[in-house]
């Protein structure tokens, strides 16, 4: 077969353009709808082709000059070709198919995506390291790979604390570090005050030297408040000096009457890497929550308390869930710092937790989730036994989504509405937050 023309449609979840070929479905890596262009098929299934564009015929007027240099090598960004507008109208579009196809969701029940600032947000990321042939390569994994593409000064998505880290961090190991080869990644976090704490992955075998080196040449990475040693699995890091934690704020009024809030994550800890669009995903958890002085919630998946804290001034008591402990660690001592009481923080997988609650005959009006990519199928069934009047379901994923919202719905569950947030620009990520309530 000669290399065929495509026009692109549409955007798929998963960051491709869609179009079809020969009556199937055909995905094409960095195209725009409207696009004409000529491929090659990496990749026939049954019902879809894979390709990769060859020549780009006519252009989308979509289309928008991506700013980074490496845009299309680096595996991290998907659509900084495309306008920002059109982003947000390919999310929604994404979420409404998605919903409909896995939950039967009705397409009118998803809002329009809240916007966030294009670039220039990611409070955290992984830096991948290699040293190749005397020079130092720091960035991120070429698409589909594990080579490094060196950033070309500093990553567009990033907030500029944390490409001020990095810049320091490369001269420093440039510098006199006696083993560049033996540091993989470098993950740096920043709080909203752009105080960095990093951890250094390593796989040498002399640990002390290196954290000697480090500890010797604090002054010459002045941005860093916090620097830790991981040689292993997360349980093996260590500090090397500073904290341990980095902090951000829910301001006063975010929630009607609320006081300033400062929540802490600790090293290898999870939180949002957008601080702004995390301020909008509570404000949308909240309004969906209805929480009265009567109500009494649980939080799933609770972190550090990033949902839970917030909300907890608004109800009658609170019980967060959360596996991992360190956690809760950071979801205590924000709670003790804020003078937040009536939480209760339990250190148990999401399906363990529920159904002691269960067995105990526990009760709640109100059930906030937030679980990982891969969703929360083993709850749902707990969760209804509990037969809160309102879940509000906070997801990363629109697959996963649906296909729980397709099972709540066995229990009596309709969605009311979904609101979609653009936690991630320039990636086909997106993050939702949906209403449902118990059907008569």
């Amino acid at each position: 077969m000669n290399d065929p023309l495509v026009r692109i449609e549409s955007l798929a979840y998963g960051a491709a353009g869609f179009g079809r070929l020969d009556g199937k479905a055909c995905f094409v890596p960095f195209t725009a709808p409207g696009d004409l262009v000529r491929i090659k098929v990496e990749q026939t299934k049954p019902s879809y082709l894979n390709g990769t564009m060859l020549e780009l015929l006519e252009a989308s007027p979509l289309r928008i000059p991506p700013p980074c240099p490496i845009f299309g090598q680096c595996g991290g960004c998907t659509w900084q070709h495309l306008d920002y507008d059109a982003q947000l109208t390919a999310k929604r579009a994404i979420c409404t198919e998605t919903l409909w196809r896995f939950g039967r969701v009705e397409p009118e029940l998803i809002r329009p995506v809240l916007a966030g600032a294009p670039y220039a947000y990611r409070s955290r990321a992984q830096f991948k390291v290699r040293w190749s042939n005397g020079k130092l390569h720091i960035g991120f994994y070429r698409r589909g790979s594990h080579f490094v593409i060196d950033l070309p000064g500093t990553c567009a998505i990033c907030r500029p604390a944390v490409n001020q880290t990095i810049t320091e961090l490369r001269t420093l190991l440039n510098n006199g570090f006696p083993e560049p080869d033996r540091i993989p990644q470098l993950d740096v976090a920043v709080g909203d005050n752009d105080r960095a704490l990093v951890i250094i992955h390593y796989i040498g075998n002399d640990q002390e030297n290196v954290r000697r080196f480090f500890a010797a040449r604090r002054g010459e990475i002045p941005s860093v408040d916090g620097l830790h040693l991981q040689c292993g699995r997360k349980e093996s890091i260590s500090t090397v000096w500073g904290t341990e934690l980095v902090s951000y704020r829910v301001p006063a009024d975010l929630l009607p009457g609320s006081p300033e809030t400062t929540l802490v994550v600790s090293r290898g800890g999870f939180s949002q890497v957008n601080h702004h669009q995390n301020l909008c995903l509570i404000q949308q958890v909240y309004q969906m929550a209805e929480l009265g002085p009567a109500h009494r919630f649980l939080d799933l998946f609770c972190g550090n308390g990033n949902l839970t804290l917030p909300l907890a001034r608004y109800g009658a008591g609170a019980v967060g869930i959360e596996e991992y402990a360190p956690s809760l660690d950071d979801a205590h001592l924000s709670a003790r710092e804020n003078g937040i009481a009536g939480v209760e923080f339990r250190a148990i997988d999401a399906a363990s937790g529920l159904r002691r609650l269960v067995a105990d005959g526990e009760n709640f009006p109100v059930v906030i989730l937030d679980p990982p990519r891969t969703g929360a199928r083993e709850t749902i069934e707990a969760i209804a036994s509990l037969a809160p009047k309102r879940v509000v379901y906070v997801s990363c994923d629109p697959t996963t989504l649906g296909r729980d919202l397709g099972l709540f719905a066995k229990h009596n569950y309709a969605v009311i509405a979904c609101q979609p947030v653009d936690m991630f620009p320039q990636t086909y990520h997106i993050e939702n937050v949906t209403l449902l309530e118990k059907s008569p």
